[in-house]
């Protein structure tokens, strides 16, 4: 995790995988990041019955986001996980593979089942939000270091 991003747990509530929340000093930039879509370059939607593959392909497709913009999985600091199914096993299996891409970074995170994702065949879907340390221009004036 970079510069003074704090991950908060809490003693009083249950023991997840999880933090409950984070913290972003006010020096740094947030990168809202589109829905990581289970894209290959082609466009397609590889795997259409594999949830796991889908969430893999996901965090590859967030990842290479997080690299142009400066980042890495280790600046988010929350994400959002959309899954197409009425079945509690199918979030979990998405959010496990999820998990296992980012490791000992507990980010804060919020999964959720829906109906329908954009394109034909897709099952998962990740929205993140990340924070890069803010660096000055030459003029001055802020900008994020990418």
């Amino acid at each position: 995790m970079t510069s003074n991003i704090s991950f908060i747990r809490s003693a009083q509530l249950a023991d997840v995988d999880y933090a409950y929340a984070s913290r972003v000093p006010s020096d740094m930039d947030l990168l809202f990041l589109a829905g990581a879509c289970p894209l290959n370059e082609k466009g397609e939607v590889p795997h259409p019955q594999d949830y796991a593959l889908q969430a893999k392909l996901c965090v590859e497709n967030t990842k290479e986001v997080l690299k142009e913009s400066g980042a890495s999985l280790k600046d988010v600091v929350y994400t959002r996980v959309l899954v197409a199914s009425h079945q509690q096993s199918d979030l979990v299996t998405a959010w496990e593979a999820i998990r296992k891409e980012f490791g000992d970074h507990d980010v804060p995170s919020t999964l959720s089942g829906v109906t329908v994702l954009g394109y034909t065949d897709q099952l998962v879907e990740i929205e993140a939000v990340a924070a890069i340390k803010t660096v000055q221009n030459q003029r001055g004036r802020s900008r994020g270091s990418f």
